[in-house]
């Protein structure tokens, strides 16, 4: 054997690009938060057409770019490409179970599970419908919880007709948990299961940077929650019609369980699992 005392080929590989950031490919998904490294433009995924895609940012504006390398996810740069074609296979529901065979809607149970409001009950259908209607699971929304007693007195729960409860800002101290206390002491209370996570609205449960932000705005307690949100975004919110929209806008940014934090993901869960326990 003969030594190379010059060592290996300086020009061997890939030289060119040695030392230069790696772009990792990531397929333009629907609601997929990018940000354009050259205008810093930061905005998700709505449509793909051709070798360009579009951005939509928070105040709704689209803008068009071209497919590519020159993007970036959490400061990363990535090349983003067209999504492919899935094979054939085991589909999955938006909450991540297998989608069972196409099959008519179970009749509705007994059991029931019910949320704070309509924006809640909103979420849940959008994650969770395919899964509730494949096991007759109704939700019901209650306009609030502060006559949640007196519901599940009237509505007189058993074994086979449970109730599972939803609940916002259900944290040590708050009224929430004080209700829920109450719930759990009286005479139905083996019968209900009521759980909840820590943030002041369901909007929150909504992942920060699905909406191209970092975290969610701090609102002052002497504003009104979401009027407060609107207004740190720079949204109408005059009226309910303008937190109706504001609703809808951050809605349109969820499209499976992957958008949303993990608190809410596991309660969810947990209540369609308490609701469809076997007699």
């Amino acid at each position: 054997m003969t030594h190379d005392r010059y060592g290996t080929d300086v020009l061997a590989g890939d030289w060119k690009n040695r030392g230069k950031p790696t772009h990792t490919a990531v397929e333009a998904e629907r609601g997929l938060v990018v940000e354009d490294a050259g205008s810093g433009w930061c905005g998700a995924v709505v449509g793909v057409e051709g070798q360009t895609v579009e951005l939509e940012d928070f105040s709704g504006v689209v803008r068009a770019f071209p497919l590519g390398r020159g993007f970036m996810i959490d400061g990363k740069p990535i090349e983003l490409v067209k999504a492919r074609a899935r094979a054939n296979g085991p589909k999955r529901t938006a909450s991540g179970s297998f989608a069972a065979a196409e099959r008519r809607a179970r009749v509705a149970r007994q059991s029931r599970i019910f949320v704070e409001g309509r924006h809640d009950a909103e979420l849940v259908e959008k994650v969770w419908g395919d899964d509730l209607r494949a096991e007759g699971v109704v939700v019901e929304y209650l306009g609030g919880i502060d006559d949640l007693n007196a519901i599940i007195q009237d509505a007189a729960p058993t074994r086979a007709a449970r109730i599972g409860v939803l609940v916002d800002h259900l944290v040590p101290g708050s009224k929430e948990t004080r209700i829920a206390e109450q719930v759990a002491r009286s005479v139905h209370g083996q019968n209900v299961l009521i759980v909840g996570h820590p943030y002041v609205d369901i909007w929150q449960s909504v992942l920060p940077e699905r909406l191209g932000i970092s975290d969610w705005p701090t609102v002052s307690r002497t504003v009104e929650w979401k009027h407060g949100i609107c207004d740190a975004f720079g949204w109408p919110h005059a009226d309910q019609a303008d937190i109706a929209r504001a609703w809808k806008r951050i809605l349109g940014r969820v499209s499976s369980y992957t958008d949303l934090q993990p608190q809410l993901l596991g309660r969810v869960e947990q209540l369609i699992d308490f609701v469809t326990e076997p007699v």
